[in-house]
């Protein structure tokens, strides 16, 4: 159903079409598949790096200037190229590892070299965070640098590394919209192939909503937890 021959209204009213529902079933299992797997990568990755910048940085527990600086430039470089790009670069990556270029689990590759730059800028600045006093009473008692991290630095921003991670994950489930454009599946496959190029708005529509409920249910939940750590800390 094309926009150029019916209202608006009414390509509205058909994309509510429980027929269009039920097509979208596999659609949308796929894009939760490729946004869990993707996000778990981004939270792995995504904290080992920001831990690595944080701990090398200039006033770091280890400063490192040449580590920090090329580690800093890298994840620089990858953070500047549009999604687009990234997924075309990881093309030859994805097809290394899985013996192909297209499909779900080709375009987690593209999908987690994308947010893992952008999450472990977002780590850094929370463990930034942390007051000086805090990192130097635990040196004083004897901690070693792992236990001010996992001690100290990580339980007091665990909120705020919350927060940032629900961004992420919202920047991994627009990017599998994308993805879809280069076999990946998913919603975004089904926005592209039928919404666009075949005028079907009334699917189109459909992907829209299924793409704002999952933005809101990942955006809520993450408030929910990060609110629920902030309570319990301030009752203790």
């Amino acid at each position: 159903m094309s926009l150029l021959d019916s209202s608006v209204w009414e390509v509205i009213k058909a994309s509510f079409n429980p027929d269009i529902w039920r097509e979208l079933v596999k659609p949308v299992g796929e894009t939760v598949y490729m946004t869990v797997i993707s996000s778990i990568i981004v939270l792995l990755f995504g904290i080992i790096v920001g831990i690595f910048l944080t701990i090398t940085g200039p006033d770091g527990l280890l400063p490192l200037k040449i580590p920090y600086h090329a580690s800093g430039w890298m994840i620089n470089v990858l953070r500047s190229l549009p999604q687009m790009v990234t997924i075309i670069l990881m093309i030859p990556v994805a097809r290394l590892i899985f013996g192909k270029s297209y499909g779900t689990n080709a375009c987690i590759i593209a999908i987690a070299a994308s947010c893992i730059p952008m999450y472990a800028r977002i780590v850094e600045s929370s463990l930034l965070e942390i007051g000086k006093g805090k990192i130097e009473a635990a040196k004083s008692i004897g901690s070693n640098n792992f236990q001010i991290i996992t001690k100290v630095i990580i339980p007091e921003t665990f909120p705020s590394l919350i927060r940032g991670f629900t961004v992420a994950v919202i920047s991994i489930i627009s990017m599998t919209a994308l993805a879809g454009m280069f076999g990946a599946g998913g919603i975004g496959d089904i926005a592209v192939r039928f919404g666009y190029q075949r005028f079907q708005h009334d699917r189109l529509f459909a992907c829209v909503y299924i793409l704002v409920i999952l933005v809101q249910i990942t955006q809520g939940t993450g408030n929910l937890i990060s609110n629920r750590i902030l309570k319990t800390r301030n009752l203790i």
